[in-house]
């Protein structure tokens, strides 16, 4: 069960009622004042380990300087001769630490995260073990960040979400970094035991490649097909809550038939310098069991990741064949329920938040906590499920659970 401090609450579980215990970890979040839809994936991440063990969620609050002084430190840390500027509060209400912790967690979705555990006073004298998880880093941005890539060394464990960066973001700093790829909240996503009439044709959420975009249009307007499609950058967006969020996410991706993925970023190539990496897209598209159109990334990770058949059915990025290969997938739905359960169980197995989690505490020397034990025993039941077996027994056991 989590300690919170802050406005936030988070979701109990099925020991939601037990007496609290002494946090073991200490995580800092800034879901307070960060809320921009493409966080959310990233609060959710949190919110799994709070579910699974004794977190202390600590939910930082800006003050009343935070987004000028924020903006201008940023600046600052790409021409700091000093290397001080990047161990700076940004302008975050301080908070300071009255317990110890076997572990203290940063999970950074980018590098500019790193500046909020400066509010944080002591974190180092409190907590046994450190670790810093940063999801997105790409390799090409690597020389410009020279002046504050050393404040990784604050950390005794330091986890990327790109595969492609590890090597070369190691030599930077110095010490051997471990690549922690993304996942997702495979409970919250999966259509299993009794998943939903997929009514969704298509789905496709975010970045896009415009042939195979007009294409979908084009088979949309000429048949009976739902298209279902962002109509503005919805990225930026601020959501009212990011569980209802991921939530409405999740309902309707696995209410499709098709979902398209691409690799992240793959249109800012300035930004990548042409790194395919495999962003959370397949993940998420993957545990609601649709079958995943588009392009799977050119790197080792994703054959790690995705190493089963049909995990991502390609489409030509011209959309020269979009419908002419969904209309062979759709003629076929018997290759379509194989796709789709085998989709749904591999993220089960694999793709949870709580493997990941589970990967950062061996690593840092960590038992599992009985929370996540049992989280990983209900994802073995479901998977079972999406292999046809055990369909009471896990029903009632997700049921419980939620």
């Amino acid at each position: 069960m989590s300690s919170l401090n802050g406005s936030d609450s988070v979701r109990g579980g099925p020991d939601a009622q037990r007496l609290p215990r002494k946090p073991r970890i200490c995580m800092p979040s800034g879901r307070n004042f960060k809320k921009k839809a493409w966080l959310c994936g990233h609060y959710e991440a949190q919110d799994v380990l709070a579910e699974t063990d004794d977190v202390d969620l600590i939910c930082l609050d800006p003050g009343r300087h935070y987004e000028s002084r924020a903006r201008w430190q940023l600046r600052l840390m790409y021409r700091d001769v000093t290397r001080k500027v990047v161990y700076a509060n940004p302008g975050l209400c301080p908070v300071r630490l009255t317990g110890d912790y076997d572990l203290f967690l940063a999970r950074c979705q980018t590098y500019k995260d790193l500046l909020d555990i400066n509010a944080i006073k002591g974190w180092k004298d409190h907590c046994r073990t450190s670790v810093c998880w940063i999801d997105e880093m790409w390799t090409a941005r690597i020389p410009e960040q020279k002046y504050w890539l050393h404040a990784l060394r604050q950390f005794d464990h330091v986890f990327i979400g790109f595969s492609g960066t590890i090597g070369p973001l190691s030599e930077a700093v110095g010490r051997q970094f471990h690549f922690l790829p993304g996942a997702v909240d495979a409970l919250r996503f999966t259509p299993l035991p009794n998943g939903p009439e997929r009514v969704i044709d298509v789905y496709s959420i975010g970045r896009r490649w415009e042939g195979v975009h007009r294409a979908l249009v084009n088979w949309a307007n000429s048949s009976d097909r739902f298209y279902m499609y962002d109509t503005f950058s919805g990225s930026q967006v601020e959501p009212y809550d990011h569980r209802e969020h991921r939530d409405h996410f999740a309902g309707l991706t696995k209410r499709s038939t098709f979902f398209v993925v691409a690799p992240g970023k793959f249109d800012c190539v300035a930004e990548t310098g042409g790194q395919e990496e495999v962003g959370h897209r397949y993940f998420e598209g993957a545990a609601a069991g649709a079958v995943m159109v588009g392009q799977a990334p050119k790197c080792d990770a994703y054959h790690e990741l995705f190493p089963w058949a049909d995990a991502v059915v390609e489409l030509l990025p011209d959309g020269s064949d979009t419908q002419e290969i969904l209309e062979q997938l759709a003629a076929d739905p018997e290759r379509l329920d194989a796709i789709s359960r085998r989709n749904a169980e591999q993220a089960l197995l694999h793709h949870d938040w709580v493997y990941r989690w589970k990967e950062i505490y061996r690593v840092a020397g960590l038992e599992p906590s009985e929370g996540m034990l049992a989280r990983e025993k209900l994802l073995h039941q479901l998977a079972r499920e999406a292999a046809g077996t055990n369909r009471a027994e896990a029903y009632v056991d997700v049921a419980r659970s939620r």
